[in-house]
């Protein structure tokens, strides 16, 4: 759910996925939401496409309670990703993004998942159920792109770039670098933890939130345009001053999508 689409229910996100998993959804045949994403034609495809990643088995039964909080639909429909197409996932972390990614592009698509050293998690994940459309790179996040990465459609960064930010990173080289790597009309997408407005970088490390002016200025500062804000994991009633991980209720988070003009 974009923000110039409609609005959206705060509560909604708390409860949604308890009383609809998406497993029952594509095996049923339920209609789904309209992908609203960048490119977004063949709209039930697309969503089905996304229904179908989503309730995938080889996905782990973490993921699977991670969804509840990570909105995978409606990131997918942020994204607009799409089969085929070729995918960076900076800061892959564990890998819950970049297999939902990997899923979605299938076989015709790669996603390359930057790391600055493997972590296990995201080793064990792909041990477990190998994908050969995942790439692991591992590269400082100054330089995050692979050579062989090139004309890419899409970036994704995720609930990691206040973490970027209080590392001794050349935020403004790594963004260049993600820049220059898209296709033209390609898209960044950069989803975080909000810090109350005037906060700066001030709380990155201490309550892993950052203020979402630093971003839009930072990103646009290498090139891009801002093309969309989405709502889906805004949530009001976070005073945006409180460590993300002693919260009670759910996170204020801003999802921000780029295009390369």
């Amino acid at each position: 759910m974009l923000t110039a689409d409609r609005g959206w229910s705060v509560s909604s996100r708390r409860w949604r996925w308890a009383w609809m998993p998406l497993a029952a959804v594509a095996l049923c045949g339920c209609a789904a939401p309209a992908a609203r994403g960048p490119q977004a034609g063949g709209g039930q495809d697309l969503a089905r496409i996304y229904q179908q990643a989503i309730a995938s088995p080889v996905r782990t039964a973490d993921d699977r309670t991670e969804d509840s909080r990570r909105e995978p639909m409606e990131f997918l429909q942020f994204t607009g990703v799409r089969p085929g197409m070729k995918v960076l996932d900076v800061s892959a972390g564990g890998g819950y993004t970049t297999q939902l990614l990997a899923l979605v592009v299938g076989s015709r698509g790669t996603v390359w998942a930057q790391l600055p050293k493997l972590r296990d998690a995201f080793g064990q994940r792909l041990s477990a159920h190998p994908q050969d459309n995942i790439v692991p790179a591992i590269r400082p996040f100054d330089d995050p792109v692979p050579k062989d990465a090139r004309n890419l459609d899409l970036v994704t960064l995720v609930f990691n770039y206040h973490d970027i930010a209080y590392m001794p990173v050349d935020r403004a080289k790594m963004n260049k670098r993600i820049f220059e790597a898209l296709k033209p009309g390609g898209h960044y997408v950069v989803i975080d933890h909000s810090a109350k407005s005037g906060a700066g970088t001030e709380d990155a490390h201490t309550l892993h939130r950052i203020d979402e002016a630093v971003v839009m200025d930072e990103v646009t500062a290498a090139g891009f345009r801002l093309e969309q804000e989405g709502d889906f994991f805004r949530d009001p009633a976070d005073p945006r001053d409180i460590l993300i991980f002693d919260m009670a209720i759910p996170v204020d988070n801003f999802a921000l999508r780029f295009v390369k003009p």
